[in-house]
């Protein structure tokens, strides 16, 4: 069964990080994004991260408490943001 949460969150990465031209890791490949890989080696800087944390809240209707520099010390890999969409929806529903 596919997973939707991390499917949607993948994407909003991957647009993200092409949006503003962030300078990846050259070994990784798209089909190779998974809830291991670390925001660093995707090109993910702050300013990146607060437009995807912006999109995560517009996507799935919650609230991101923290600020970006909270976020960065916090989120360190995909999966990290998929469990704290999660987190968010499960106090908010």
């Amino acid at each position: 069964m596919a997973d939707q949460i991390a499917d949607n969150v993948i994407a909003m990465i991957k647009k993200n990080a092409a949006a503003y031209g962030a300078d990846r890791d050259p070994s990784l490949s798209d089909a190779e994004i998974t809830t291991e890989t670390e925001l660093t080696l995707l090109g993910i800087d702050s300013i990146t991260l607060a437009d995807i944390l912006w999109d995560l809240e517009q996507a799935y209707d919650i609230g991101i408490e923290f600020n970006t520099a909270d976020a960065w010390a916090n989120l360190k890999t995909v999966g990290d943001l998929i469990e704290a969409v999660r987190a968010l929806r499960a106090r908010e529903a």
